[in-house]
């Protein structure tokens, strides 16, 4: 159900030509793999017998205690049958040597792949002792030539691919095959491999760490997949050079693990990887599958069926942040929130720019009328215009409480825009004798008739102005439809429309520090401190507010964290759960997550007719709602798969 699969990169103290210590070491470290759960284990290139023994690969005593090697390494498996093992070794093939990387698991040799790309200028002389996986001329080794037990035929070359675990699809390079224009990885994740595993022995020189990890990074992107990467340590030969023993696992373009010690040998680096995650990237950028006709002719790979067992990892090496809209470091939530900032403030000022017109915005002193009018302010300082040409009304009616009212008149002054009040109280008194309503009843029009209200005088004073109005509802309001159909629903250009709640605050909290709105800062503050209301039922007796939003619909960090899950990845309920489980454990009961679980896929499958109308607004992340970009679901559909799955939970 969760999908992750576990890699060891393992990177032993090799001895230069010490096959039998390196046979050791090598099954030390696959024990040491397997006590931690691994499903996956690789060593760097040529670790058998070390990568820097030159000449020494012509001699026939090492390539035959190479082969012996294998031999009980692939015994050695027998033990830990859950572990697919790949390892690098010397290997004569129809006459001619190559530099392979093997996978064994359960005793047996499940494939060969030599490698193809042999480096052979400065430091580098490999085409010295190896021929490139071009050269061969067979597609299968007998196991008994290779002097392995059994009589069966081992596939060998390139384009293999092997299923391992309960589905995953491993491919594997080495080393020189990574840094090419095109890497065989790139045509294996073309063919379906999932997991890339590089065996390598890169030697360490100034700068070339960063550089090997944005190359690890940048594959792992291009081809949508998890990539391994291992490297020789430090006690390979010194004669010339030095090796990193650099390991990396990245997925997707994101850096999941690497080794943090320079220069290091003797370890593991185990990390979990999600499957799922690179699965749903491939169903929905087609530009992958696509790729194959621009190429020309994709070469053609043989699936390797593993008599493995099921992979292992429950995810619990795998980082999760609970609120994954929000990096998790300062600097990195700081330059996000002033880029997303930047994004808001281009859309509306193009917007304003094009039309001539001015902004016009409720201000109710919440969370997104603040952010919204924040941006508007900047984008009329950045088209050189007054900040009076911005427009704010606060609307006071039967549930604003004081703290609300002050800090919307006091964030509209120490801003210098043009502020007006207009209470709605008798338009919708008379709204509720109109239309036969009790206004002593607080339920749904008693709320409606009051959020409708505003929209409408903010329409007809748009005009009066020569303006239009700008948006404040949320990502997280509209994923859950909470907002008024027709009223704060609607508007001439959502700037929030693409940023959930959880974003909000620290956006706002961020905005605060910059010098350009110092006059702010006091007022900002304050209303970070504010609990979120719609402030549509009267305040209580002292004036406070008595409605908060997240008491009937749910916290927002639970809602943001099941919309990210469900939208960037689609996972089903049951991994969505599971990860909110994990996430929120310390803050919630599972039961209460799975009642709030239940409250998002209800309202996000019943409110969808609300999202197929939405107006304009810029997109600034992965996910949006914009029923024109990146969501299109019919406003009928039926959420009960989904629903029945959490009540099964």
């Amino acid at each position: 159900m969760l999908d992750y699969i576990r890699i060891a990169c393992a990177v032993p103290p090799v001895r230069v030509a010490d096959v039998t210590t390196n046979v050791e070491d090598i099954c030390r470290m696959i024990g040491q793999a397997d006590a931690k759960g691994s499903d996956l284990v690789v060593f760097p290139e040529l670790s058998l017998t070390a990568y820097t023994c030159a000449d020494l690969f012509f001699q026939d005593k090492l390539l035959k205690a190479a082969t012996m090697g294998l031999i009980q390494i692939a015994d050695y498996t027998k033990d830990y049958p859950a572990v697919s093992v790949v390892v690098g070794a010397p290997l004569l093939i129809g006459g001619q040597m190559y530099n392979c990387g093997v996978l064994l698991s359960g005793g047996r040799v499940w494939g060969i792949v030599p490698k193809t790309y042999l480096p052979n200028y400065k430091e580098f002389y490999e085409r010295r002792w190896f021929s490139s996986s071009e050269d061969l001329t067979q597609k299968t080794v007998n196991a008994g030539q290779l002097g392995l037990q059994g009589d069966y035929e081992i596939p060998v070359g390139r384009d293999l691919i092997f299923r391992i675990g309960d589905g995953a699809l491993l491919g594997i390079e080495i080393c020189e095959d990574l840094w090419t224009p095109m890497p065989p990885s790139t045509m294996l994740t073309l063919n379906g491999a999932e997991v890339v595993v590089n065996l390598s022995a890169s030697n360490e020189t100034v700068g070339k760490r960063s550089y090997r990890r944005n190359l690890v990074k940048h594959q792992s992107s291009i081809c949508s997949c998890i990539y391994a990467y291992a490297s020789a340590g430090r006690t390979e030969s010194t004669q010339d050079l030095v090796f990193s023993g650099h390991s990396l696992v990245a997925e997707d373009g994101n850096l999941l693990a690497e080794n943090k010690q320079e220069l290091q040998t003797d370890y593991l680096l185990v990390q979990d990887a999600d499957l799922s995650k690179v699965r749903c990237e491939r169903r929905k950028n087609k530009s992958v599958r696509d790729a194959t006709s621009f190429y020309g002719k994709i070469e053609p790979t043989r699936i390797i069926e593993c008599n493995c067992g099921a992979l292992r990892s429950d995810g619990s090496l795998y980082q999760l942040n609970k609120l994954p809209f929000v990096p998790s470091t300062r600097e990195d939530r700081l330059e996000r929130c002033m880029s997303i900032f930047n994004i808001q403030v281009a859309g509306l000022a193009r917007r304003l720019e094009l039309i001539g017109a001015k902004a016009v915005l409720g201000i109710s002193g919440g969370l997104d009328s603040t952010l919204a009018l924040l941006v508007a302010v900047e984008a009329m300082r950045r088209l050189g215009r007054p900040m009076t040409d911005v427009h704010g009304i606060t609307m006071p009616c039967f549930g604003t409480s004081d703290r609300t009212y002050q800090n919307s008149w006091e964030l509209m002054k120490t801003l210098g825009i043009t502020s007006k009040e207009i209470s709605i109280k008798d338009a919708v008194t008379t709204h509720f004798r109109d239309i036969g309503h009790d206004p002593a009843v607080f339920n749904g029009t008693y709320e409606n008739a009051q959020a409708r209200e505003r929209t409408q005088i903010l329409m007809d004073y748009a005009s009066v102005v020569n303006g239009i109005v700008v948006g404040t509802g949320d990502l997280s309001e509209l994923a859950l439809g909470w907002c008024t159909y027709n009223g704060d629903h609607m508007s001439m250009y959502g700037v929030n429309a693409s940023i959930p709640k959880t974003m909000i605050r620290w956006m706002i909290s961020a905005i605060a520090e910059s010098p350009a709105f110092a006059a702010s800062k006091e007022v900002l503050l304050d209303i970070l401190d504010t609990p979120i209301s719609p402030e549509l039922l009267p305040p209580d007796e002292s004036g406070k507010i008595s409605q908060y939003t997240e008491d009937l619909v749910g916290p927002y960090a639970l809602h943001d964290f099941f919309l990210y899950y469900m939208m960037r990845y689609d996972f089903a309920p049951a991994k969505i759960y599971a990860l909110a489980c994990r996430a929120f454990g310390q803050d919630f009961e599972p039961e209460t997550i799975k009642k709030w679980l239940k409250v998002f896929y209800r309202r996000f499958f019943t409110q969808q007719f609300k999202r197929s109308c939405m107006p304009d607004g810029v997109k600034v992340g992965n996910i949006s709602l914009n029923p024109r970009g990146d969501w299109r679901m019919p406003s009928d559909a039926s959420g009960r798969i989904w629903l029945d799955e959490i009540e099964n939970l």
